[in-house]
């Protein structure tokens, strides 16, 4: 144990300010979401992503990378919105075996609608508070440590994931 390099207290309390950090905002915009759309956090994650996609939809699998998410998660999500009337799957038209998801009627209002008092909340939370060079040096420290982890882990989640 005498090679484990601990971290000092002020690398603790940012690390645990970290972990404080994104429990409260997931805690945050999950609220915001339910009480002004009646939605929760995952099913905003699910719609945006469909919303930028093809016309046709994506592979659940697809759904599951862009997310970060395992295909149990997936399939639980995408039956509980589809029961919801927000999501439709159908069967890939290329490879019986995959499954398509897309979105409804009902999902592309859901995500117009949701997404203004979203982005507010974002702001009001997050954004608002941090000057231009805060915002960059941010951006630089997230954009490293997400690499970092992709390497060491084999954890590749697409660029434009937010």
């Amino acid at each position: 144990m005498n090679d484990v390099r601990w971290l000092n207290d002020d690398e603790q309390n940012l690390w645990r300010k970290t972990l404080q950090f994104q429990q409260l905002m997931d805690l945050a915009i999950d609220r915001q979401l339910e009480r002004d759309a009646g939605l929760s956090l995952a099913d905003y994650s699910v719609l945006v992503t469909l919303s930028e996609a093809e016309a046709d939809g994506l592979r659940a699998r697809e759904v599951g990378t862009k997310l970060g998410w395992d295909r149990s998660r997936v399939s639980h999500q995408v039956r509980r919105m589809e029961k919801r009337g927000l999501v439709a799957k159908t069967a890939c038209e290329t490879d019986g075996r995959g499954t398509m998801i897309a979105l409804t009627t009902a999902g592309q209002k859901a995500i117009e609608a949701s997404a203004p008092q979203h982005v507010e909340q974002v702001r009001s939370l997050f954004i608002d508070d941090l000057n231009d060079e805060e915002l960059d040096t941010l951006s630089k420290v997230f954009e490293r440590v997400i690499g970092k982890v992709g390497s060491t882990e084999g954890i590749v989640l697409p660029s434009d994931c937010a």
